[in-house]
């Protein structure tokens, strides 16, 4: 026979507004998926627009949304905290990168890909859903300092049942960080090639053309938004399977899960632009997504030890 047991203490009341954040960054995070994101050149442009668009910003939202609630409510403290604690890290730089878009990206005028299209930024106004994003991103930057107040304080233990796996599972979360870095260095959806033919020679040569910037490509805040994004990525990858119980695990690494695939789905939403085509990077961070994916499903199920005979 299999068992697994968990000692859960009082929740602190600092670990529920943690929660409460959680679920308030959901909230907004829905919210800003339906009004306009930002206006460029005229154009207005939402942050989800069909069916992919749609589930790719749902992802995160959508886990805040449940993992705060169990939280708020006192159940599983450390698996929410966890959660809260990772969701936020990642926010930091996701929030610096969303300053840049609706503030500085019009200093360096051209074509970008922003809300899933390929537009000029000669000119950019925020709209409502880009003011709700940056209140949500906002909700889970303080959403993990409360996390990390609590922590200390909050009773959650566990037989120990995930313990040899750690080393294993620390390994493979830091392989997959280090593909999802490498992706990001390059844009998810990119220009095609151009065949072109020498009117002299009649030679054919192939020519690329300048598509999109990759995230470590950008001037300002979203530079120094994309290399924090980077950083916490990969010390999350390192510190997640770490952290104990076994669920305090599977929180942050459903955190990381969350923010990989999201990011995965909006190449895919880029990509269906007619002037784009999905890049290897995009088709790799999505790989990279599911195998999160799989490594939380794995610390998950990895619980089970044979009950002691008598």
């Amino acid at each position: 026979m299999a068992h697994y047991s968990v000692v859960v203490g009082t929740t602190p009341v600092v670990a529920r507004v943690a929660g409460g954040l959680l679920v308030l960054a959901g909230l907004l995070g829905v919210a800003a998926l339906f009004p306009t994101y930002l206006v460029l050149a005229g154009t207005a442009v939402p942050l989800a627009d069909g069916p992919v668009g749609l589930l790719g910003g749902l992802v995160v939202p959508g886990t805040a949304l449940a993992v705060g609630g169990t939280l708020a409510a006192g159940r599983l403290p450390k698996f929410g905290l966890a959660h809260a604690a990772v969701a936020g890290s990642l926010a930091l730089g996701a929030l610096l990168i969303e300053l840049y878009n609706g503030s500085e990206s019009v200093q360096r005028a051209g074509r970008e890909v922003l809300g899933g299209r390929w537009l000029l930024t000669t000119s950019v106004d925020r709209g409502a859903g880009w003011w709700l994003q940056v209140l949500s991103l906002g909700c889970l930057v303080l959403a993990a300092g409360c996390a990390a107040a609590a922590w200390g304080r909050t009773v959650m233990e566990d037989d120990g049942a995930l313990d040899p796996a750690r080393p294993g599972l620390a390994g493979l979360a830091v392989l997959v960080g280090a593909g999802t870095v490498l992706c990001l260095a390059q844009p998810a959806a990119q220009l095609p090639e151009l065949l072109v033919t020498n009117p002299r020679t009649l030679e054919q040569v192939v020519v690329e053309q300048q598509g999109p910037q990759a995230l470590y490509e950008r001037p300002g805040w979203a530079l120094l938004g994309g290399l924090l994004l980077a950083g916490a990525l990969l010390l999350c990858s390192v510190l997640a399977p770490s952290l104990r119980p076994r669920l305090a695990a599977v929180g942050g690494l459903l955190a990381i899960t969350a923010v990989v695939l999201s990011a995965g789905l909006a190449g895919i939403r880029a990509a269906a632009t007619p002037e784009l085509e999905w890049s290897l990077p995009g088709m790799g961070l999505l790989v990279m997504g599911l195998a999160y994916a799989g490594l939380t499903l794995l610390a998950w199920r990895l619980h089970r030890r044979p009950a002691p005979t008598a």
